[in-house]
């Protein structure tokens, strides 16, 4: 639980460490305090990629490859040559081979940087205007811009260095990414790199951006009771929130199609040790479909969760089948001298800067919202879900009607060797099922407002919610089973009351 702070030093005399020369000759203008802050380092969103071979490349001799080189019939703009240099970059976050994201490649004109801006946060949306107007080598307005999102959030690390980087191009150019004399650089290494990390994930989720339409391959279904769902993608270090149009259908059960709008997403941090969490204490993120269980007053919480917390149900069954240990795995804020962390810097947690954490809190619901937190996601069109889909719920209604028929040898047949609920396997379970059947209670069921969400790792497993109504009664339990593929059939091997 919690979240590892960012900075080993304080964040001024992390600034006074990387200041250079620069910061004190800056033409015939005498910089404000606030403009000194950390001239050094020229990171966000490829600004440090505004470099000499970008804007300034001086005439002469180059080294080049075998194969020739042919000019393009229009000039790449600055912006397309600083993509292009990120886009390489970030290729290393999902390994040497990244497997396919569904996701659509985006230019960042003007147009489509609108388009974006509606769904990122606002600070992010001002840093993103600032990149716009470099790459347009509109510098005085950029800075303009760079100043007033530093005056509107001082504690925004990356926005300061944006600035910085700003003053250091109007008296040399800006050659690398983080371009400070080596000496300054050794001074705040870790720093530095977890900024050159942020950067690059940042504008891959800019330019590589979801289709419209499209889904993460986990929602198979979604029940109108869950009005919002999140998907994390920790590759991207992006946080993505939906609306699940699905609630407009009025309880339509004949089109289980998943509709999710996407309303926003979000720079996110992880654990500090990654993903893939299996222990107490071992500082990761777990992955895995978890739900939103509270909503945590932040009154009570101390300033290092910021704003407020929603703890999510890890460990799940899975992860209990599974023997993970740990507890207390919340989405939260930043404390207030820290506008966001690195890419990797909590103690396990999903941390987001509060004004993006305060969207979420006045958005989701608590015990409805799903929180899908993948390595990577898979991206596709609803359509494309129908065959396992169809395939599962066929699945699901044969139990429904064994359960229904009080078939209590076909019943038997869907459940696991590996069931478990509460602590009792499934000899011990299994008994008090009989027993209910045998009662009389055995009747018609229907299945309503069903959610089905797919986990694919070295297992498949469904997560399964849905109302179980007896025909004739308006009201039943809320259910919720966990299915594995096991000798190509599945099996449920847990299922509760919730």
């Amino acid at each position: 639980m919690g979240s590892r702070r960012f900075a080993q030093r304080g964040h001024a005399s992390l600034t006074t460490e990387l200041l250079g020369p620069a910061a004190r000759s800056i033409g015939q203008r005498t910089p404000t305090p606030r403009q000194r802050v950390v001239v050094a380092l020229a990171v966000l969103a490829g600004l440090a990629l505004v470099t000499a071979t970008l804007l300034r490349e001086p005439a002469g001799p180059r080294e080049t490859s075998a194969a020739p080189v042919v000019a393009p019939t229009t000039p790449a703009s600055v912006i397309d040559n600083v993509v292009a240099h990120v886009q390489d970059a970030a290729r290393s976050l999902t390994g040497p081979v990244a497997p396919p994201s569904g996701l659509a490649p985006v230019r960042l004109t003007a147009e489509h940087l609108a388009a974006a801006r509606t769904q990122m946060g606002r600070a992010e949306a001002s840093l993103i205007e600032v990149y716009r107007l470099i790459g347009e080598e509109r510098h005085r307005e950029a800075l303009k811009q760079a100043e007033a999102l530093v005056q509107a959030h001082p504690n925004f690390q990356l926005a300061q260095l944006v600035v910085g980087d700003l003053l250091s191009l109007q008296t040399r150019p800006v050659r690398q990414l983080g371009d400070v004399p080596d000496t300054k650089a050794l001074a705040a290494p870790t720093q530095l790199t977890a900024l050159r990390e942020e950067s690059r994930r940042r504008l891959l989720a800019l330019t590589e951006r979801p289709p419209e339409g499209s889904v993460p391959t986990q929602f198979l279904t979604l029940s109108p009771k869950s009005r919002h769902a999140i998907a994390i993608d920790a590759s991207r270090s992006r946080l993505y929130l939906f609306e699940n149009l699905n609630a407009e259908r009025g309880g339509n059960e004949a089109d289980r199609a998943p509709r999710l709008k996407l309303l926003a997403d979000f720079y996110i941090s992880v654990g500090l040790s990654g993903i893939e969490k299996n222990t107490e204490g071992d500082k990761r993120t777990p992955l895995g479909v978890y739900y939103i269980t509270s909503n945590l007053n932040p009154a009570n919480l101390p300033d290092l969760y910021g704003v407020g917390a929603l703890p999510i149900n890890y460990p799940n069954a899975l992860d209990l089948q599974r023997g993970k240990t740990g507890s207390g795995i919340w989405l939260h804020g930043t404390p207030t001298e820290q506008f966001v962390r690195a890419p990797q810097a909590s103690d396990g947690c999903v941390v987001l800067s509060n004004p993006d954490l305060e969207r979420v809190l006045a958005t989701v619901r608590i015990r409805t919202t799903p929180v899908v937190i993948a390595p990577s996601l898979q991206w596709v069109q609803p359509d494309a879900l129908a065959g396992e889909r169809a395939q599962f719920e066929t699945v699901l209604n044969d139990w429904r009607r064994a359960r229904s028929e009080g078939n209590l040898d076909e019943l038997k047949g869907f459940y696991s060797p590996r069931f478990a609920n509460q602590g009792r396997d499934l000899a011990q379970w299994w008994p008090r099922v009989e027993e209910e059947l045998r009662g009389g209670k055995a009747r018609e069921l229907n299945i309503k407002d069903l959610s089905v969400l797919r986990w694919q790792d070295q297992e498949d497993t469904m997560v399964v919610t849905f109302g179980e109504v007896a025909v004739g009664q308006s009201r039943g339990v809320t259910k919720r089973q966990y299915w594995v593929r096991e000798q190509n059939r599945w099996s449920i091997f847990f299922e509760g009351i919730i």
